[in-house]
């Protein structure tokens, strides 16, 4: 909200809208009642969507589409990269095939969506018309409602107060280990089977965490070792809670204290040497389920900040979930647990806080379903929480919790690297995720296997008979199998793997190299840790040929090839790492027009070299590089506009020069790139009629206009300087930066503010040149400013019939703030507001000499 603008807000979606949804299997039990009014329900919609829809409403759903990918292949995979490479490439095969139709129509009916692949759905907005007509195409299966779910409420003991503890040097060793971790006996792995998780890596679905947390820094797996931090494929954030999609954060807690549960250090986590990723599915303490799923989907499948070219290859083995549906009974996320499964991902969820010590059926989807893994909790003293559900399942009838573990007075991690106790089965679910963390790094063959691994932890488990809820003394609705015991679990392991252990040094003076990664890699799939301070290292890998790779920065990389580990004979391989010299690397910096550009960052990521910012005459220093092979990044600063970030290949082997000139900009899937271009003003001859405030109109388009992959021959145009190739919005004078979910979406936002149009003003439209090569420009004649009416802008949108560009000009631009876009959008951005460039939010950037062309791909 701008101080100089009048205090008005952009209209509120509606509550179902604001949601969203998250699988193919939403298909629950129907409700009887309905509005009084409301139309007859068709059996594939579910009756509040109806309801929403009923009398001229319009509300976001999820459309699930017939028929499921066949995941055959990825569970025969007999590696974790190979299974989760398979899966992936089925249900995004499939998704894209059976959604074909379906999207196609909505993009001939001009309705934005948003697909996704791991469930096979689309999420829509839309009214009456449109549900009834998806309901009767044959290949939709269901419409569902968007929902929303909750953490599972942190039962917080005593006061909350967020307290300090002081962290030592060390992980396990000399730290008395929390209760929980001492109850499970995960010290006693430690100590028996020196095993704290190495090689295993564990993701949670949650908050987010603080990746920086002083227990939890060095086991984040987009830790370089070297004060930088990798955070592509380690960290997303679907909520967009987090200041950027790459820089991960917890603005809650949950997450950080679940993770610390997890790998912590000092005492705090199960398996302290297990690395860590995260995926931000929740916001401050409730998981939109358009959030939960692409969070699922990334763990499939993680991707770089962009959310583009992903990587199953890099999927973690675990993953944590404690979150659920309060009171629900729908199998919500079962497409996504089907695709873990598949992809040898093991899942553990918490059954949720809404027991009372007595009442049964009180367990929570996911949790609650017998495809996952859910946790019960206990305190202290070895008593069932008075807030762990209870089984059966109200959603399948199986026999719920499968295990209980520590969920009382749970001291972990909490942001501002302090720590925090909490209680809940929230709580006791990452005991059992690090657990078996413990077992896979122990016993490498059972890694993927997930049914295995469950009955293991179930035959290790410590019965606790109750038997009031249905079952036995050695498997109840109370307890499930029991209480979470991992010794026991690991020693009925099979223990064929071969134990690598090692020192890295540096080879001129002998000392002892840290943060060393050691990469062991056969069939395709690596293993890695990083050595400690003392430069050793330890892996327990299952016997086989391996090739050994052993790199840091400024050191030449070492290598083992062809190592033969046999079972039973332990390895000891010390390693003695080379030195290279440094040298300066320096250069200039152009922006995307050619001219020298100052204040952009230039970093190498992934080493501790510090960036560096280019002077005002575009030049830059960096002093001391490493020989060696390596990426060079640079960023402008802010405001951006059609600058775009390069990265390219860097080598030193000597003082090097590397000149950059900066990209266009392209938004993230690459449809569209940006760049300043000549102003040409092409002035308006037909009037559209538009006036006045919050208004808008439909003109027909005089050539067919393809944006963003779909065809258009008309288009609204609003008073506040938008563009909507979907359906004309009124209301929307408060301009978002782009792109963004929240409607309107679609759009060309050529000036996007509260602007009035009054007996000055006017709309108008214009076509030049021939058929085949004709401008179309749609343009805004001294529209004012509803924060200031006294102060006048003018500004056209031009559509080029041969490339499909679309060309932003002003005129009239003074040296006001108003007038140069200091409360305004411009910028493009899809029908799902998933995609987009904006190129300025609230900046002052702009002239009478500034013109922007957005140039779609196949166009350049």
């Amino acid at each position: 909200m701008h101080p100089s603008r009048p205090q008005r807000r952009r209209r509120a979606l509606s509550a179902a809208a604001s949601l969203s949804a998250v699988t193919a299997l939403l298909a629950g039990p129907v409700p009887a009642a309905l509005a009084v009014d409301a139309p007859v329900p068709s059996a594939k919609v579910d009756p509040s969507v109806l309801n929403a829809v009923h009398d001229g409403g319009r509300t976001s759903f999820f459309v699930v589409l017939e028929g499921e990918a066949d995941l055959t292949a990825a569970r025969k995979q007999r590696t974790h990269a190979k299974a989760a490479t398979a899966a992936y490439t089925a249900l995004k095969s499939h998704a894209e095939s059976s959604q074909k139709s379906l999207t196609s129509f909505l993009d001939g009916e001009k309705v934005g969506h948003k697909d996704y692949w791991i469930a096979n759905t689309v999420q829509v907005t839309g009214d009456q018309d449109l549900v009834d007509e998806l309901a009767a195409r044959s290949d939709v299966k269901s419409i569902v409602e968007a929902k929303t779910f909750k953490l599972d409420d942190i039962e917080t003991s005593g006061a909350g107060v967020t307290q300090t503890r002081t962290s030592s040097s060390g992980d396990a060793a000399g730290t008395t280990p929390e209760w929980g971790i001492a109850d499970i006996k995960a010290d006693q792995v430690w100590n028996q089977y020196q095993d704290r998780g190495e090689g295993i890596v564990i993701a949670n679905i949650d908050t987010g965490v603080q990746h920086n947390h002083p227990d939890l820094v060095k086991q984040y797996r987009g830790n370089n070792g070297d004060g930088t931090f990798t955070n592509d494929y380690n960290f997303y954030d679907a909520t967009g809670d987090c200041a950027t999609s790459s820089t991960p954060c917890d603005n809650n807690g949950h997450g950080t204290h679940t993770m610390g549960t997890m790998v912590g250090k000092n005492g705090i986590g199960v398996a302290p040497n297990a690395k860590w990723i995260a995926a931000k599915g929740c916001g401050t303490s409730e998981c939109a389920q358009e959030d939960l799923l692409a969070a699922g989907q990334w763990i499939l499948a993680p991707t770089d900040r962009n959310g583009q070219n992903p990587r199953p290859d890099l999927a973690p083995n675990i993953v944590n979930n404690s979150w659920g549906n309060t009171g629900g009974t729908d199998p919500f996320y079962q497409d996504v647990l089907d695709a873990w499964d598949a992809a040898g991902i093991f899942e553990a969820f918490a059954a949720g806080n809404e027991g009372n010590g007595v009442t049964c059926s009180t367990t929570d989807p996911p949790g609650a379903m017998a495809s996952s893994y859910g946790v019960g909790a206990y305190d202290s003293a070895g008593r069932i929480a008075r807030f762990s559900g209870f089984g059966p399942s109200r959603v399948d009838g199986s026999a719920e919790p499968n295990i209980t573990a520590p969920g009382v007075d749970v001291r972990s991690t909490w942001p501002g690297s302090s720590y925090n106790t909490e209680d809940g089965t929230s709580m006791a679910t990452p005991h059992v995720a690090g657990a078996v963390a413990l077992l896979w790094s122990a016993a490498p063959s059972l890694i993927g296997d997930i049914d295995e691994t469950r009955r293991l932890l179930d035959e290790g488990a410590r019965d606790v008979a109750d038997t009031h809820c249905g079952g036995t003394a050695g498997s109840n609705n109370v307890w499930g199998e029991g209480k979470l015991d991992i010794l026991a679990s690991i020693d009925k392991a099979p223990h064929t793997a071969v134990t690598v252990t090692g020192k890295v040094t540096d080879k001129a003076t002998g000392a002892a190299l840290p943060g060393v990664t050691v990469d062991a890699t056969t069939n395709g799939t690596t293993r890695s840790v990083t050595t400690d301070a003392d430069g050793s290292y330890r892996l327990s890998l299952p016997a086989g040929t391996y090739d050994f790779a052993y790199s840091a920065y400024g050191y030449t990389t070492g290598t083992v090839p062809n190592a033969a580990l046999v079972t039973g004979v332990p390895l000891t391989q010390d390693v003695a790492l080379a030195a290279v010299p440094a040298h300066a690397v320096t250069g200039t910096v152009l922006d995307v027009s050619g001219r020298p550009l100052a204040k952009a960052t230039v970093s190498v990521p992934g080493v501790p070299v510090d960036p560096v910012t280019t002077d005002a005459q575009g030049t830059y220093t960096l002093p001391k590089v490493a020989e060696g092979a390596y990426t060079l990044r640079v960023e402008p600063s802010a405001p951006v506009v059609c600058n775009g970030t390069y990265t390219g290949a860097l080598t030193v082997d000597g003082a090097e020069t590397a000149d950059v000139k900066l990209p266009n900009r392209t938004d993230t899937g690459g449809t569209y790139s940006c760049a300043p271009v000549a102003s040409s003003w092409i002035k308006g001859s037909s009037n559209t009629g538009l006036t006045g405030d919050e208004d808008a109109r439909t003109i027909s388009l005089p050539f067919p206009v393809s944006y963003y992959g779909v065809t258009y021959t008309s288009a609204s145009v609003t008073t506040n300087g938008l563009v909507d190739f979907l359906q004309p919005r009124l209301g929307d004078f408060a301009n978002t930066a782009l792109p963004a979910a929240a409607q309107p979406n679609g759009v060309v936002a050529a000036f996007w503010d509260d602007l009035v149009l009054d007996k000055r003003s006017s709309v108008q439209t214009a076509v030049t040149g021939k058929s085949g090569a004709r401008r179309f420009a749609i343009v805004w004649n001294n529209a004012a400013f509803g924060a200031d009416t006294s102060v006048r802008v003018s500004f056209e949108a031009v559509i080029d019939e041969a490339s499909g560009a679309i060309t932003l000009q002003y005129q009239g631009i003074g040296s006001g703030a108003l007038q140069r876009g200091g409360s305004a959008t411009t910028g493009i951005e899809n029908q799902a507001g998933t995609d987009g460039l904006g190129t300025s939010f609230d900046e002052t950037v702009l002239s009478d000499a500034t013109a922007i062309r957005f140039t779609p791909r196949d166009a350049r």
